[in-house]
């Protein structure tokens, strides 16, 4: 049955139609016009035999006076405009509703549902601070740990797509990306002047991607944008309604693309034969499939759990010591604030992502043992520059698990009792007399800390930008 408020509409337009006044109508059906106008307003519920009774004296079937369709365009506005006045958003402001009249010009209606439809979406926009997207991140960190970071579908998903393109093994090249947005209908087109708050675009209504000319910074290569272009498609992803929608659509389509250039069979494959030899390393993971130090440590954590029989932990920090993604089965005790957020904390300087800068020779990966709280881990580190700032990539795994890697017989070893803050973050007792109070440093101050987020349809995109930059490719 349709809402009241669209039947009360209805009821209200036909009875109009056939010239009836409401206590013209209501003596014809037998109640009080007072309540026949309740039924209009969409306060109360008719009868099934009343609204017979009215269908019959307006001189239509029922089933036309139950449509769920508003009757008019100014019936629509008025059912929108009373939703939206009954919306918490609208309540919260502790304003009185307001009731168009049959004589409130259509100008003045459209104006007051324009006003609701940009305070809705003013609310929902607000929902994306900084507080609201650590939230949901940390939803979405815990939710793929209890499925040890393994997405089955999307695999699936993957598989056919690069069997459809007659991948065997080895990189994903980009001729083979090319024909997997051929199928879809889509054409890779390479620009110099993308909206800067994107890393792609995609023309639904002319079937193009545009992408930048070049790898971007941060190790998102051609290959790996336009496979998670193509990801939206074949996920079937709408329009983001809040923040955590959007984290969850960047996981799946990060997650399509690094399947995709690592296949699950070929990945699984060349995993086990190399635990098979105790030998097996990120690095050589890397190689084999052509892709990023990152992207491969990312990808074994998918893998290892489900098809290695072994929980693991991955990192990437910052040459400051901050965390900005974080991933463990493990048992490893990452830091958290009180949202329980990993990102942006600090991780104890004893662990081999933070040991791993000190060394003088980053060139191969740095192996390291670590003693904590919650056991010991092995851990592989590799060091890295992007945008002018060192960053370090660790995966690990408990000690029980060091011996089918290369790298168990390192002598780095290390104790670290973090969270205990006696451990790095509280100062020598003897420093702390002698300097307390003797010293003024100027704080270093990260501008995004206090960056509210950009407003858009898709959070950090800026939609003026992007829209203008379809309109001026549309035409060729």
């Amino acid at each position: 049955m349709t809402d009241l408020a669209t039947l009360g509409q209805r009821i209200r337009h036909f009875r109009n139609e056939a010239g009836l006044t409401l206590d013209q109508l209501g003596e014809r059906v037998g109640i009080a016009g007072s309540q026949l106008s309740l039924m209009e307003n969409g306060r109360r519920e008719p009868r099934l035999s009343l609204l017979q009774g009215i269908a019959g004296t307006v001189g239509i079937p029922v089933s036309q006076l139950l449509d769920d369709a508003p009757p008019t365009p100014r019936a629509a506005l008025e059912i929108e405009l009373d939703r939206m006045q009954k919306a918490a958003v609208y309540q919260g402001l502790g304003l009185p509703a307001i009731r168009p009249s049959r004589t409130m010009p259509e100008e003045t209606l459209q104006s007051l549902v324009g006003l609701h439809r940009e305070l809705a979406r003013r609310a929902r926009e607000a929902i994306a601070t900084p507080e609201e997207a650590r939230r949901a991140n940390t939803e979405l960190r815990q939710s793929m740990r209890t499925r040890d970071n393994y997405m089955p579908e999307i695999e699936e998903l993957a598989e056919e797509a690069v069997r459809g393109v007659g991948y065997v093994g080895g990189a994903l090249t980009h001729r083979a990306v090319n024909l997997m947005a051929k199928k879809l209908g889509f054409e890779l087109i390479f620009v110099n002047d993308l909206p800067h708050s994107t890393r792609s675009v995609t023309d639904l209504a002319n079937g193009r991607i545009y992408l930048p000319p070049a790898s971007i910074p941060g190790g998102h290569g051609l290959r790996s944008m336009a496979l998670q272009a193509l990801a939206h498609r074949l996920l079937g992803h709408q329009e983001p309604e809040s923040y955590a929608e959007f984290l969850r659509q960047r996981l799946e389509i990060n997650y399509f693309a690094a399947a995709c250039l690592m296949p699950l069979t070929q990945s699984v494959e060349f995993l086990n034969r190399a635990k098979a030899e105790r030998n097996l390393a990120v690095e050589d993971f890397r190689d084999a499939f052509g892709v990023t130090h990152e992207a491969a440590a990312l990808r074994f954590t998918n893998l290892a759990t489900t098809h290695l029989g072994m929980p693991v932990h991955f990192l990437r920090v910052g040459e400051d010591g901050a965390l900005y993604k974080g991933y463990e089965n493990d048992g490893l005790q990452l830091p958290t604030d009180v949202t329980g957020s990993t990102e942006g904390q600090l991780v104890c300087r004893y662990w081999s992502a933070r040991t791993a800068f000190w060394r003088p020779n980053r060139t191969n990966e740095y192996y390291q043992y670590t003693d904590t709280p919650t056991g010991t881990y092995w851990c592989s580190t590799q060091t890295g520059t992007a945008s002018n700032e060192e960053f370090s990539i660790t995966f690990g795994v408990p000690f029980a698990d060091a011996k089918w890697f290369r790298g168990r017989d390192t002598t780095n070893r290390v104790t670290s009792r973090c969270p205990d803050a006696n451990c790095c973050r509280r100062p020598d007792t003897e420093l702390s007399k002698r300097w307390a109070h003797q010293a003024w440093p100027s704080a270093k101050l990260h501008a995004h800390i206090l960056a509210p987020l950009p407003s858009g349809t898709f959070p950090g995109v800026d939609d003026t930008e992007l829209y203008a930059f379809l309109e001026a490719h549309s035409g060729e």
